[in-house]
């Protein structure tokens, strides 16, 4: 289990009395009440908050972007991240993907009856730290419990709202024909920092997850003028099911080439050891970009500012055959298609 700086050994609960999740915990009763008043409210809540049923906003735009999203990651500390983190991260960067500034997010636990309080806790204050580094705030919450052996220690719901301050319609309608695919990094580091761990695999190089926010990035590139048709994070299924769940809602053919898509040498040889393609590896800080070509250039200004990986992949054109085709390498082209199943499964 990775270490993570953030946790404080002074948990707010009776340790001695209370080291696991019971069922009292779930009951509605005075465990419930301890568990929600000494470690959820004392971490996340400001001074204007009232307890209710519900939580009361004040939104400065008419257009908001809302999102919501489930985690069950095994395990649930990794490389780079962990479940709590990653709850919030992936949440913002959905947000993200419509231009959105991210102000709240609901934050519901499922938990499993024999849960280290510890390690609740644990997870709580990465929340927290994330939610810091996001810029979003907790404002509304759920906490359930389930029996030992139903839940695989905790499940984590948010929901997400941020406002829309530009004009611009990000979506895959607004795709238009020799609009360039930029990939905003390298691939396939999130999905591989889970299964090196799961399989005990060992690298001369540490792999470790890309679990980050993207907001910022996004919110430069708007400002910067950048008329961005559509953008779409790589979480499950990769690179390759993000390209066509675009191609099919947006009646596209989208092309792109192998040579410019960056994969990390460790994840190359994890993914030959797995049997993976990196394509459908899954990422949690990496987005692609459907923009006119006159903006590519300043893109990849911004883009390479963050991340020098950051390239040009593919291209796109109308067609009546909806597919993703990829250039090889080799020289050959071949059609990338959705999973038939999972690759990766319990990933996020």
């Amino acid at each position: 289990m990775q270490e993570n700086s953030n946790f404080q050994l002074n948990c707010p609960l009776p340790m001695d009395k209370y080291s696991h999740i019971l069922l009292g915990h779930g009951s509605g009763g005075k465990l419930m009440r301890e568990l929600i008043n000494n470690m959820f409210l004392a971490t996340f809540q400001d001074k204007n908050y009232i307890e209710h049923d519900s939580a009361v906003l004040n939104l400065s735009s008419k257009k908001i972007a809302f999102t919501t999203d489930s985690y069950v990651v095994n395990p649930l500390f990794f490389p780079g991240g962990d479940i709590g983190s990653m709850a919030v991260y992936g949440t913002v960067n959905d947000l993200a993907m419509s231009g959105a500034i991210p102000l709240y997010l609901s934050l519901s636990f499922i938990l499993e009856e024999g849960l280290e309080i510890a390690t609740l806790w644990r997870i709580i204050q990465s929340i927290k730290k994330a939610s810091e580094i996001s810029s979003v705030k907790i404002v509304t919450g759920d906490t359930k419990v389930v029996e030992k052996g139903k839940g695989d220690q905790i499940f984590i719901n948010t929901s997400g709202i941020g406002i829309i301050n530009h004009n611009l319609d990000i979506n895959p309608h607004s795709i238009k024909s020799n609009d360039m695919v930029i990939l905003s990094g390298d691939i396939g580091q999130h999905g591989i920092a889970i299964m090196a761990i799961r399989e005990g695999l060992e690298f001369e190089t540490s792999i470790k997850s890309d679990s980050a926010p993207v907001t910022k990035i996004i919110l430069d590139l708007i400002n910067a003028g950048i008329k961005i048709n559509c953008l779409r994070d790589l979480t499950r299924g990769g690179l390759a099911s993000a390209l066509n769940e675009i191609a099919f809602s947006a009646n596209i053919e989208i092309t792109i080439n192998e040579n410019a898509i960056d994969v990390q040498e460790e994840v190359k040889g994890a993914c030959e050891i797995l049997g993976f393609d990196p394509l459908y590896v899954a990422n949690e800080g990496r987005f692609i970009m459907f923009i006119s070509e006159e903006d590519v250039d300043k893109s990849l200004t911004i883009l390479k500012a963050e991340n020098s990986s950051a390239n040009i992949i593919g291209k796109v054109k109308k067609s009546k055959n909806s597919m993703v085709i990829l250039n090889s390498k080799i020289g050959g082209k071949r059609v990338i298609n959705l999973l038939s199943g999972e690759q990766l499964p319990r990933i996020c």
